[in-house]
Order: C-alpha cells, then structure tokens, then sequence
C-alpha cells in the first residue's frame, strides 16, 4: 500500500514538474518573440541589461505614466521598463526624468549632460510600409508628418510626380535615420488600421557599411584618408607564382 501511495506521489511530483516547466518554456518562447523600446539612454540593449536592477524608479520618475515594467509574460526582460509606440509615445521630456532617476547609468547619463540631449537619443527608429501608406497610394495623408516633434528634420514630405493620373502629386513622407529618435508619436497618429509607420529597434533594420568606404563628400570622414598610402604596388610575379605553384588544384 504504501508503495502505491509513493508511486503516486513521486508520479504527481513529475507531473508538477513537467507542467511548471513547460510553462516556463512558453514563457521564455513568447518572450524573445517580437520587438519592444526602450526608455530614452537604454541605447545599447546588452550594457542596458547588465546595469538595469529593475528598481523601476524610471517608471515612477516618467511624468506621462508612459513607461511599464515587464512582467514573465511580456517580451523584454522580466521587470526592464519598455513602452508601446502604438498606445503612448515617448513624450521627448527636456530634463529627461527617466534618465535622471537612474541610479546605476542603464539610461545613459551623457544625454542630461548634452544640450537638447532628449534629441539625441535613438529609442527606435520609424520605418514606412510603402504599401500599406495610403500618401503612397495618392491620398493626401501627413499626419505622421504633423505630429513628428522634429519635424522636417526627423521627417520629411518629399514631392513625387503621380504617373498614373499625370494630373496629381504625391506627398510622400520619408524618414532621416540619422535624426530620427524613436519617440513613436508618428505610429500613434498613423490613420491606417495597422500602422503604416511603425518604431523599430534601430538594430533590427539598420545595416552597417564599415570602415571599407569614405564619404567623400564628408570632410570628417574623409580625414580618415590623410595617413594612408593609396599608392599601389603590383607584384606580377607573385600572381605567376600563385598559378604555377598549383596551389588551385
């Protein structure tokens, strides 16, 4: 009898264990699944989460009730503080509170120290579904444009002839990367059931040249120049060696 009861017992215990971590595993699943911002400073999302304490000050410090802390079934990190783009945007507050009350420098400092340092944050960055954008169907539409704190600097309306009526003009809004700092307000306004303008982790979309190629027409970066020997030497030799030493057999 009570080796009866024991296997019970041992098999309930297995049970418990096997559900509690298959729960756990879902969780984690979900939680890398899909993208989150940051609060303004959280630039670098690894030195981010190594000096975070999920203390949630930031939280209480955010004067618009923007920011959240995560909980096991959100995406970010259990207890890091992220905003939705979609449902309130980053207010773009000048003496920057959330940075401020930071006490171990996850939101980095150097912003409060700089001026219009809030400018110079890179949250996220607004990314334009062309396909979905009514303005690039024709439809007269700039409400992202409008509502941009930054605007004609962080987005712009470019004109484009309209070749299909040859009668009509798009304006069709186009983003500056360098400027953009992610603050969402432009995927709040965006009139389109999903938004066509959505902020994204700036790593997720943004590539990286490299330091292969100069911009000529950027006098700093074409500075990187002054030192180096652009004088080639050709060996031919070494090129009838290389063939005839049989080294592509």
């Amino acid at each position: 009898m009570s080796n009866r009861r024991e296997f019970l017992a041992f098999s309930f215990k297995l049970l418990c264990i096997g559900s509690g971590s298959a729960f756990l595993a879902s969780l984690a699943i979900s939680s890398v699944q899909g993208y989150f911002l940051r609060p303004p400073g959280a630039d670098d999302e690894k030195r981010f989460l190594s000096k975070c304490i999920r203390c949630g000050l930031c939280v209480k410090a955010c004067p618009y009730d923007i920011l959240k802390l995560a909980t096991l079934q959100e995406k970010p990190a259990n207890g890091t503080p992220y905003f939705i783009a979609r449902k309130d945007p980053c207010r773009l507050c000048e003496d920057i509170p959330c940075i401020r009350d930071c006490p171990t420098d996850a939101l980095d400092r150097k912003y409060l120290e700089q001026k219009d340092g809030i400018y110079k944050t890179k949250m996220g960055i607004a990314i334009i579904d062309s396909a979905s954008c009514v303005a690039y169907w024709g439809i007269q539409c700039d409400a992202c444009y409008r509502a941009c704190p930054l605007i004609d600097k962080a987005l712009k309306l470019e004109s484009k002839r309209n070749d299909r009526t040859a009668k009509h003009a798009f304006l069709l809004p186009v983003v500056d990367h360098e400027v953009c700092v992610g603050c969402g307000f432009c995927e709040k306004v965006c009139i389109t059931q999903k938004p066509a303008i959505k902020i994204l982790p700036r790593e997720f979309v943004l590539g990286e040249a490299g330091n292969n190629y100069i911009k000529g027409w950027d006098e700093k970066d074409e500075k990187r120049l002054q030192d180096v020997n652009t004088e080639k030497k050709f060996d031919k030799n070494k090129a009838k060696d290389y063939l005839n030493d049989g080294e592509l057999l």
